[in-house]
C-alpha cells in the first residue's frame, strides 16, 4: 500500500478529530438525558414507528440486539410496542410522549456540529456538504 500524500495525511488526521470530539459529545448528549448512546440513536429514529428489523437495519445491528435495546426503553416508559396497522403480526416500535421529549432534548444537546459550522460562510457549509456527499457516494 502507497503511503498518502501530506495533505491527504492532513485531512485524514482531521476527520479523525471531529469523529473523536462528535463521539465525545454525543455520549455526553445521551448520559445528560440519562441514555446509552445506542439508545439515544434508537429514540432519536422514532421520528415515526418502526418496525424492530428496520431499527436493526439503522442501527447495523443484530435484531436480537435490538430486542434488548427496546425492552430496555419500554422497561423506562419511553417507547411502546404497538401492532401494524395492516399486518397485527409485526409490532412497531414507538416512542412515548416522555421519549420523544428525551430525543428532542438529545437532539438539541448535539452542539458540537453546529458549533464549528457557525464560523463557516454558507457557501462554505454548501460546498463542505458538496465534498462530504461525494465522499460518501464513493464508499457506496
Amino acid at each position: 500500500m502507497m503511503s498518502a500524500d501530506p495533505i491527504t495525511e492532513d485531512v485524514v488526521a482531521l476527520l479523525g478529530r471531529i469523529f473523536d470530539r462528535y463521539v465525545a459529545s454525543y455520549e455526553g448528549a445521551a448520559a445528560a438525558q440519562g441514555l446509552t448512546p445506542v439508545q439515544a440513536k434508537v429514540l432519536a429514529a422514532l421520528d415515526e414507528p418502526l418496525p424492530m428489523h428496520r431499527i436493526a437495519e439503522k442501527l447495523k445491528s443484530e435484531r436480537s440486539n435490538v430486542t434488548g435495546i427496546i425492552d430496555r426503553l419500554e422497561a423506562r416508559g419511553l417507547v411502546e410496542r404497538r401492532p401494524g396497522e395492516r399486518d397485527r403480526r409485526i409490532k412497531n416500535i414507538v416512542a412515548t410522549p416522555e421519549g420523544a421529549g428525551l430525543a428532542r432534548n438529545f437532539r438539541q444537546a448535539l452542539g458540537f456540529a453546529a458549533e464549528p459550522l457557525a464560523g463557516l460562510t454558507p457557501e462554505e457549509r454548501l460546498r463542505l456538504r458538496e465534498l462530504l456527499t461525494r465522499m460518501v457516494d464513493a464508499e457506496a
